[in-house]
């Protein structure tokens, strides 16, 4: 059979973290105790609905614990991030067997201030831990550059995977027959960019996880910015136009339900990415940023509505956004086979 990876609503064995260690992301011990305190939030409340395993730099294993509790698996590796969605592996299933895609990783497209000799290898080690065999891809991409559908429909941007700073020299065609062969999907929905602050320090360059995402075969929520003086106004407008045109693997037009962005603009001086499509769904659960604004209790609304199921829970992010990313991107799930 196939490989395929589940779409983040199927159950889960598990979820997997990576705990934050002085870097360049984090250059001031505030900003490294912050950081640790704002990842130990998340992981206890997915806690409270399926298991998380939380890989640990060498040495920092009494800290963590410290601000994790007793019911959070440590796991100690070496690490230069803290951005399991991103360094982490792509768990896939064939419904009986389960897999790890190892990407190729390389800080981001080789950004300056990345740091990767050790997180080059945490896919590798993510899937030791988890007893599960590698496949390892030449591409160079990261898990919040992609979000299924289940069903055959992957959403991408042309400003990851086709980028300069990843693939300069693989076509369209390449990356979607090396995604496809991967994921098991049959369909690519590509988005032409990210959001205007992705692309500042600390930016991925256009990750798709912070822009779409699938709430459901068929139905897709997506970033939207209100206020024209944002550059992400016209962005996402485009964007949302595009998913409207589109199809998915089967055929069918999309459900573009549009979450309001955040009423913040600036922070430090630059335009934020704020978004609440940087969720995460567990066992039950919708682990949702907030950012201590008026749209959070929307935001929940809206997401409350798509998933009447689980218990969503608000999870402020300002913290980890000023890192470069979101609740989706701390994290990353382990499907139950």
């Amino acid at each position: 059979m196939t490989f395929r990876m589940p779409p983040e609503w199927a159950p889960h064995e598990r979820t997997w973290m990576a705990w934050p260690g002085p870097n360049p992301t984090f250059d001031t011990d505030a900003e490294l105790d912050e950081a640790r305190a704002a990842w130990a939030t998340v992981a206890r409340a997915v806690r409270r609905f399926e298991p998380v395993t939380m890989v640990v730099g060498p040495g920092q294993e009494g800290g963590a614990r410290a601000l994790l509790g007793s019911d959070i698996e440590l796991a100690v590796r070496p690490l230069d991030d803290a951005w399991m969605r991103d360094i982490g592996p792509t768990f896939v299933t064939d419904g009986r067997r389960l897999a790890a895609v190892d990407w190729t990783f390389n800080g981001w497209g080789a950004q300056g201030w990345a740091r990767w000799e050790n997180d080059q290898h945490i896919a590798r080690s993510v899937a030791e831990l988890a007893a599960v065999p590698v496949q390892s891809s030449r591409l160079v991409n990261e898990g919040g550059a992609i979000h299924v559908d289940g069903e055959g429909t992957v959403l991408l941007t042309e400003t990851v995977q086709l980028g300069k700073e990843r693939n300069p020299d693989w076509t369209r065609e390449q990356v979607e027959s090396e995604i496809h062969a991967r994921l098991g999907t049959e369909k690519a929905i590509w988005l032409p960019r990210g959001l205007a602050g992705d692309y500042g320090t600390y930016g991925t360059l256009g990750h798709v996880d912070i822009v779409a995402a699938f709430a459901r075969p068929g139905t897709v929520v997506a970033h939207v910015q209100p206020d024209p003086a944002h550059p992400d106004h016209e962005i996402t407008r485009e964007t949302v136009r595009i998913l409207r045109e589109a199809t998915d693997a089967r055929g069918r037009s999309l459900d573009v339900v549009e979450v309001p962005a955040p009423t913040v603009l600036e922070a430090d001086g630059e335009w934020v990415d704020y978004s609440y499509i940087n969720h995460y769904l567990c066992n039950g659960g919708v682990v949702l940023c907030a950012f201590d604004d008026p749209r959070d209790k929307e935001a929940a609304e809206i997401f409350g509505e798509l998933f009447p199921d689980r218990t969503v829970t608000l999870v402020d992010a300002r913290t980890i956004f000023a890192g470069g990313g979101g609740i989706h991107c701390i994290t990353q799930q382990q499907p139950k086979v």
